[in-house]
């Protein structure tokens, strides 16, 4: 389990890149997530992580699952104002690329627990959401229109906390509920495969 946490995200990455262009500030994208990665493995979570309720899914959602994605995506949003959005774009490959040092230090850290909800379903959780993210930021830049902006704005709110439900689902033992949440949170990264170059 600490391997898969430890390979996925670059493997699925270097899937990912083989149907998108690759990023040009991909070497920012693996120094920021180092640097990132550090600050975390020294300072620890940011929140407590309570029992079944809701402060498991905040701890699911700050900690965990989705700030760890939304950071990088943030982050590139900046950098494209910067650069005034010049060359390749791709969301999805940054927060990838940002997650890898940020996976191996978590698989580290994770590896005397042998949890699978850290080792392998936080890793899948973390690709889904930023794959399926870029997806709808690339939709809406390829294909402006009010209402994929609107549809893309309602799924870009709605993954991160999905991914989160299915989190604190997995942690709740509601296996069940647990797949299925994130088998719809791979929808749209499985999309991103198909539907267009830079989708």
């Amino acid at each position: 389990m600490t391997a898969f946490c430890l390979m996925w995200v670059p493997l699925f990455y270097l899937l990912r890149r083989s149907f998108t262009p690759s990023v040009n500030s991909g070497i920012w994208a693996l120094i920021l997530g180092s640097f990132t990665a550090i600050i975390q493995f020294f300072l620890g979570y940011l929140t407590s992580p309570g029992a079944f309720d809701y402060s498991r899914f905040v701890f699911g959602f700050i900690d965990i699952v989705s700030l760890p994605v939304l950071i990088p995506l943030v982050i590139y949003f900046f950098i494209l104002i910067f650069k005034r959005f010049q060359g390749d774009i791709d969301f999805g490959n940054f927060a990838l690329l940002w997650l890898i040092p940020v996976g191996a230090l978590r698989a580290l850290s994770w590896s005397s627990t042998h949890d699978p909800i850290l080792l392998v379903m936080t890793p899948l959780l973390w690709t889904a959401l930023a794959a399926g993210i870029s997806f709808f930021i690339n939709l809406t830049m390829n294909n402006f229109r009010w209402y994929t902006l609107i549809l893309s704005a309602i799924c870009i709110l709605i993954l991160p906390v999905l991914g989160s439900a299915a989190y604190w689902a997995f942690f709740s033992q509601r296996e069940l509920f647990g797949f299925a949440l994130l088998a719809a949170a791979f929808i749209p990264a499985a999309l991103s495969f198909f539907v267009g170059k830079k989708a």
